[in-house]
């Protein structure tokens, strides 16, 4: 199955709070659209693996996502490395996106810098052709994504570029409350993290309008490169 955009994340809902506005719009336009979550997010505060993965599926059903799969990596403890790549490696070339999108390249959670290393080198690697794998034992031909672009996260990073998500941000904070373990629940007895206070989906709302602001938009979802960003002309520019 041929992707055009993939999305990873190394948690079950990066995805969701970072970029799913982003994935909608393309799903609307008629894109295929798939998240890999690599690890269960087993360590986080609040929940367990089971649950989380769950509430992935359903923030998957809501989101109308193609595919989506879980590469089971060790949550806190995976490590940028040959064993972790070639997972990666085998799930671009089984779907063959045209562009990847995930982790931000710094956060206050080490995971999402040192997943943003693992994501970006493995789709380098994946269009190398002397580094074989197989799915299902058939060999996979070599692929390499047009672009790797990277969410941002909790940190107010500047972005190279802003997404309109104006038209789906509804659809798209249901997809978050997908993760009813993971925010405020008055009637919870787990213990509060960074995302459980009652006002931290207003601050997800918030970043999306400051950062829609300056290019006219009222909710936008924004993103980093580490290469250059080309247009047409001039008018194409926002």
């Amino acid at each position: 199955m041929k992707l055009d955009i993939l999305a990873i994340g190394i948690h079950p809902d990066d995805v969701e709070l970072s970029c799913s506005g982003t994935l909608l719009v393309h799903i609307a336009m008629g894109k295929t659209v798939g998240i890999v979550d690599l690890s269960c997010g087993e360590m986080g505060t609040r929940g367990n693996a089971k649950l989380r993965l769950e509430e992935a599926a359903k923030a998957a059903q809501i989101m109308g996502i193609t595919v989506r799969d879980n590469l089971g990596m060790a949550d806190a403890f995976f490590t940028n490395d040959k064993t972790n790549q070639l997972e990666i490696i085998k799930k671009i070339r089984e779907y063959q996106p045209e562009i990847v999108i995930c982790n931000a390249v710094a956060d206050r959670h080490p995971d999402h810098g040192r997943a943003a290393a693992l994501v970006a080198e493995s789709c380098f690697y994946s269009g190398l052709r002397k580094i074989e794998t197989k799915h299902n034992g058939i060999n996979q031909q070599s692929w390499r994504p047009k672009a790797v672009y990277h969410y941002i996260q909790d940190k107010n990073l500047k972005p190279d570029f802003v997404v309109d998500v104006s038209s789906v941000i509804d659809l798209k904070m249901e997809a978050i409350q997908a993760y009813k373990s993971q925010f405020y629940n008055p009637d919870s007895n787990e213990p509060e993290s960074p995302i459980s206070v009652k006002n931290f989906l207003d601050v997800v709302k918030s970043k999306m309008m400051v950062y829609g602001r300056d290019a006219g938009y009222e909710y936008a979802e924004g993103f980093t490169t580490n290469r250059s960003i080309g247009v047409r002309n001039l008018f194409d520019l926002k």
